[in-house]
């Protein structure tokens, strides 16, 4: 630790803390856990905001928001989220622990079997199905859409859960969002089109997020890495992520796009998922997850132990894991945009009310646990 660095966190309210899993513009996440009676004991990942951003009444605002919908989540592919507290003037959210590594990572690894492709790109699917369908307390429609589905955001466990985390910038379509009005939010290379001009978004963005997703775990590269290379720039010095965020604005998948061996099937798949009009696409995570399902039957088996097996190879024994100074995934991945890298660009009419509610927090005993 370097002179005027901020000192480890050790204990956050019952959480005694471990070490560091990893970081990203924002925030971090720390393996934790928690101590009973009779020598009971859990393990836990505790997120919190990072050390320069702690006190950011605008960016404690995202966490607690994201801990409020999680907390709604009951599925066996999303992050479960157990508890928000406040300890020391610090917010933290406490969630599921997923010891394994998140597939972005684990893929420089070991190179992914097709059927095990199949079986990811399937259990995101059916996780996708459950959010967007989530509803209120009412039964009416949150539309709710994660706008970040990306390999990052997905954790694999070794006992071979996939899981899709990351929930800080999904947005409920039918709740007003004034802060984030202006911003693009999510990883610019899986960005829907209409999420790279601004648009309304729904589900289907999501859905072309995880056919990108896909397309990459299936053949290895982006789809539309081809139109960027191809891609003339349009003033000198223009960057990769302009050109990347260009082509897929454009969205074209020529006929003779390369899809390798891949089953007639899954080239049809791939093309509806990647359509650029959300109204061609397909139309609901759940029809993609059963069209999936339905391309693995001719496949070798790929399901929860099999997945086991390739995420222990890949991450390793987990006291190797332990001795590093955070997990497989513990860099900000380059492409993410928006809201790790954007937060100067907030709108200025923020609720003052957030505030006033942030000063009670800190300021009441009963929060300080």
């Amino acid at each position: 630790m370097l002179p005027g660095d901020p000192a480890p966190l050790r204990q956050l309210g019952p959480y005694r803390i471990v070490r560091r899993l990893g970081a990203g513009g924002m925030a971090e996440v720390h393996l934790a856990r928690r101590f009973g009676a009779s020598g009971w004991e859990k393990e836990v990942a505790i997120k919190v905001l990072r050390a320069e951003h702690r006190g950011h009444a605008e960016l404690e605002r995202l966490l607690i928001a994201e801990a409020h919908l999680g907390a709604r989540f009951a599925h066996p592919g999303l992050v479960q989220v157990h508890d928000l507290g406040l300890a020391s003037g610090t917010y933290y959210v406490c969630m599921d622990y997923v010891d394994g590594g998140d597939l972005r990572a684990l893929l420089r690894r070991r190179p992914l079997p097709r059927p095990l492709a199949l079986y990811i790109g399937e259990q995101l699917a059916l996780a996708l199905a459950y959010v967007h369908r989530l509803g209120d307390e009412k039964g009416r429609p949150l539309g709710l859409v994660h706008r970040d589905v990306s390999p990052g955001n997905v954790l694999l466990s070794r006992s071979g859960a996939v899981k899709l985390s990351d929930f800080g910038i999904a947005k409920a379509t039918a709740a007003e969002d004034r802060t984030w009005g202006r911003l693009r939010k999510g990883k610019y290379a899986y960005m829907a089109p209409e999420q790279i001009i601004g648009a309304e978004l729904a589900g289907t963005a999501d859905i072309f997020s995880l056919g990108i997703t896909l397309h990459e775990l299936l053949l290895g590269r982006h789809p539309f890495e081809a139109a960027t290379s191809a891609q003339p720039s349009r003033a000198a010095g223009e960057d990769g992520p302009l050109a990347m965020m260009e082509a897929i604005r454009r969205a074209s998948l020529p006929p003779d796009h390369d899809f390798a061996d891949l089953t007639p099937g899954l080239c049809t798949l791939l093309r509806r998922t990647l359509a650029r009009d959300p109204r061609e696409r397909l139309g609901s995570a759940a029809l993609l997850a059963r069209e999936l399902a339905e391309e693995r039957r001719s496949l070798s088996a790929a399901g929860l132990l099999e997945l086991s097996a390739w995420v222990g190879a890949a991450a390793g024994h987990p006291s190797a894991e332990a001795a590093t100074t955070g997990s497989v995934n513990d860099d900000p991945a380059p492409e993410t945009v928006g809201m790790d890298d954007s937060v100067a660009d907030l709108s200025a009419d923020l609720s003052a009310d957030l505030s006033a509610d942030l000063s009670a927090d800190r300021e009441d005993p009963e929060h300080q646990r």
